[in-house]
Order: C-alpha cells, then structure tokens, then sequence
C-alpha cells in the first residue's frame, strides 16, 4: 500500500470505509446521511462492489479497468472486429502486395542471368559479385526500411503509406528499363524499386488488424501464402518474357503489377481508432512512435542478434542457384522448376507450423526457429554435392518446408518475448537488422564465384552462418523461464506485503462502538 492510499484512507468518508475497509475514521466522528449517501455514489465503491466478478472474468476485467486510463488502449478494447465484410477484399488486396513484392524478389535468380547477358562481357572478373549487389541490396533495402515506415504507417495511415509506396516502386521499376549499365540499376532497382515495395507492404499486414482478431492467424496464412504462390509462377512467366520480349521490356511489364498494386492500396480503409496526443490531438505521442522499451527484454536482444546472424547465407540461394544450376546441369535443364518446389513447400510449411506453433508454450516456440535454421544450414551445404538434378529437387522440397517454419513464426515469438503492444516495433526493428545480412550475403557468394571459378565453397559457407545462428538462439527459452521464475518471486513477495498491510489496517465503525458505549453505560 502505498502513501497516497493511505492519504486516501483517512479522507473517505465512513460509509465508504465500511466497503472499501480501507478508512480509519476517528472516534469522535460521526457519519451524516449526505455522507452516507455520497459516498454509496463513489465510483470507487462500485468498482470495489464489483471486484469479485472482476477477478472471475480476468481477461475483460483487465482491458477494462487499465484501458481506460489511456483513452487509446481503451478506444481499441472497445472497437469490434467486423470478421468480414469489405475485410475479404482487403485480404485479397494483401495477398496480391505479398505476391508481387517477394514474387519478383525471390525469382531474381532469373533475372540474374538475363542481367549477366544483358551486361557481362569477358572481360569483368568480378561479373557475379557485382551483379549480385542488385539483387541483395534490393531485398535488403525491403527489410532495412521497415522501422521507417512503422513510423509512416503511424502517422499518415495505411492507405496513404501504401499507396505512396506502390507509386514509388512502379517508378523504380519503370526507370529501370531504360538502365544500360548496371551502376545505375543498383539505384533504380535496388533502392528506389525496394524501397516503394518496403514501404507498400508493411501497412498491408498492418490493415489486417482493422478488420480481423478472431480469423486474423487465417487471413495472415491466405495472405503470406500470395508470396508461395506467385513464386511458384512467376519464374515461368519471367522466363517467356525475357526470351520474347527482353530484359527491358519485361521490367515495362511488370511496372503493371506495380500499378495494381498502387490501385488496390486504395482497399485499405482504416476502421481502428487512431493514436492521439493528448498534447496536440493530432500527433501520436513520440514515446508510442519509437518504442525502445522492447530493448529492456535479453530474450528479444538474443533473438535480435541470432536471426541476423542466421541469414548471412539464407538469400545466397535465390540469387544463385539458377546459375549454378546452368553451370552444372547445362542451360537446357529446367532450373525454375527449383523455385517452384521452394515456393510450393514454402506454403505448406507455413500452414504445418503455424499450426503446431500453436501448441508450444512461450518461448519454447523458439526451438522450430532453431530447427529451421540448423536444417536450411545442412541443406545449402549439400546444394554442390548433388550429383544429379533430382537431388536437387529434394533439396529445395525441404528447404522450401523449413523456410515457411522460418517466417511463419516470427510475429508468435515477437509476441511472447515482448508483448502485443510491442510486437510491431519489434518485428519492425528486427527486420531493419536484417537488411545488413540479406545485402551482403550474396555479394559475398558472387565474389568467391568470381575468385574460385566455382560455387562449391559459397554454399559450404552460406550453410553455416545459420547454423550459428540457430545455436545462438537456443538460449531464449533459458533466459525466458529465469524472468518468469524471477517474476513469479516478485509477485509472491508483494502480495504478502499486501496482505500484512490489510492486517495492519483493519476498519474501524464509529457507530459500532457508539452502540457498545450506550450498552455498556
């Protein structure tokens, strides 16, 4: 109890302290039926009246009683999901911007050998390294503007956001084929084109939350799988518009996809109440812009170190496998039929682990991560050993499953490590880490091509770094039951200063004792 309630305990009146059985009145005293009356009135008695059922019913209790003292957390307790409606469109607007953004980022293993015809010659002894850059920087830029565009996505809405973000990416994309070198590509395609799709596909995630609560781990399934299955696709069709129409005139094509993408940002009705400072009334509160908070947690500092360390090597695949296949196989094989088994396993997997994500405990969801990691690590070392092209196909079937375990379960860990209020900033900020190893991975792998004249040693070494990481990240669940345990303690050694603080005070009834002094005399 703390001095302010004991400050509180002497200043009710004694109708309230005979509920409430935190007022000592003084002897002398006596309760006058206004008093009574007011204090019958008191907000405080009625919540105390109730505190029994509160108890009972915890979870909407709690939302109640703590909402309402920040009118945001109170607005969104009260807000009802529709679970429906216009929502189905926007789940197929979201579906087409997963779609689109990793469709055509995780198929540039197709462009990147149409990019080292287009502007390789014999000459260039670092063609792969260089080249290479603009595909991994793409995908970085995608993760490194994610906590940016938190803030965007807070500030104007995710309509606006997204909208914006698709205009910016179809002008990416559209310059970039009038590109005749490859400098300048690095910035038309791997900035500006990045950079519009980061910015267009973080409010599409975001949406979902206006329209959904019960369906929303379906809708986030139906929504994430828009990525497997335009991966499934989309290198067929890359490949018969480079071989018809080129390389220039495929990037003016897919500029279409882009502008669909802009036209159906403008699904995103926001329902949700927006943030307020109670300061302005039309700026969210700094503190809720940059939440650092999430830092304070060494579960989500280890997960936050692991999983970019882990994907030194993760991308080194996508960019490189079609033209180590060509190397190996011949330029006759059909080598995208590898990115559709990784795309078609990458679906299932997201669906077989979401679901058993479901049935782990806290942090413990961690050890599927752990597993995909040290599984995709042993599989990209195998990628030089196979011998013949079905081995390979084997080898994507499984990396592709592992890699859906992988992305699926990133919001459910973020949400036991740090809480729901939290879990946006803390994917946010985590996949701005990971932009650095997305970027640098497959320069690095290009490189070791370009010195060693082949690809064996860039996947013996794209396979370990996630086998570290996933070792790394087997600490959580230890670090996480220690603050459980530590909070369990804390909650034990105040309720039992509670309770010897409610012995101490007990009521004291001024008529009662009236009664017995008339008695007695």
């Amino acid at each position: 109890m703390t001095e302010g309630d004991l400050k509180d305990a002497h200043s009710t009146p004694p109708a309230a302290a005979e509920k409430t059985n935190t007022s000592v009145p003084f002897p002398d005293e006596e309760a006058t039926e206004e008093d009574t009356k007011t204090a019958e009135k008191t907000p405080l008695n009625e919540d105390v009246e109730k505190s029994d059922n509160n108890e009972e019913t915890k979870g909407s209790a709690v939302v109640k009683l703590v909402g309402s003292s920040d009118p945001d957390c109170a607005a969104e307790a009260e807000f009802e999901h529709p679970e429906g409606g216009w929502g189905w469109v926007v789940m197929l607007a979201a579906m087409w911007c997963n779609g689109v953004i990793f469709g055509i980022q995780n198929s540039f293993g197709i462009f990147f050998i149409s990019l080292l015809d287009e502007f390789g010659s014999a000459e260039d002894k670092s063609l792969k390294f260089n080249t290479a850059w603009v595909g991994s920087l793409s995908m970085g830029m995608i993760f490194f503007c994610s906590p940016i565009v938190s803030v965007f996505t807070d500030l104007f809405g995710c309509r606006k956001t997204a909208v914006a973000g698709a205009a910016v990416g179809l002008i990416g994309l559209f310059a970039s084929s009038f590109v005749r070198t490859l400098g300048p590509l690095y910035f038309t395609y791997g900035i500006v084109f990045a950079c519009g799709c980061s910015f267009a596909y973080q409010p599409s995630l975001v949406i979902l939350g206006h329209y959904f609560k019960k369906r929303l781990g379906l809708v986030n399934g139906i929504v994430t799988a828009g990525s497997s299955v335009f991966t499934i696709t989309l290198p067929y069709l890359l490949s018969f518009l480079l071989n018809w129409l080129g390389l220039h005139n495929t990037f003016r094509f897919l500029s279409i996809f882009m502008l669909v993408l802009m036209l159906v940002g403008f699904t995103y009705k926001p329902l949700m109440p927006e943030p307020r400072s109670p300061q302005t009334g039309k700026v969210p509160r700094l503190s809720k812009i940059f939440n650092f908070n999430i830092w304070k947690s060494v579960g989500y500092r280890i997960w936050a170190l692991g999983i970019p360390a882990a994907l030194y090597g993760y991308f080194v695949p996508y960019v490189h496998l079609m033209a180590f296949v060509e190397e190996r196989f011949g330029k006759d094989v059909n080598k995208e039929s590898l990115l559709t088994c990784i795309g078609i396993t990458s679906g299932v997997g997201r669906m077989i682990f979401g679901r058993v994500a479901d049935y782990v405990p806290g942090a413990n969801k961690v050890y599927l991560q752990v597993s995909s990691f040290l599984v995709i690590g042993v599989l990209s070392m195998m990628i030089p050993l196979c011998q013949v092209f079905g081995g390979l196909i084997a080898v994507c079937l499984l990396m592709g499953l592992f890699d859906g375990c992988f992305i699926c379960i990133m919001a459910p860990i973020a949400f036991e490590l740090v809480g729901s209020q939290n879990a946006s900033q803390a994917i946010g900020f985590l996949l701005g880490m990971m932009s650095l190893p997305m970027i640098v991975g497959p320069p690095i792998a290009g490189m070791l091509r370009d010195k060693l004249g082949t690809y064996n040693e860039a996947f013996y070494l794209a396979g370990i770094p996630p086998i570290i990481g996933g070792l790394v990240l087997c600490f959580i669940p230890y670090v996480e039951r220690r603050k459980q345990q530590q909070q369990q303690q804390e909650a034990a050694a105040h309720k039992m200063l509670d309770g010897k603080a409610n012995s101490v005070l007990q009521p004291y009834n001024a008529h009662e004792e009236k009664k017995e002094l008339e008695c007695s005399i």
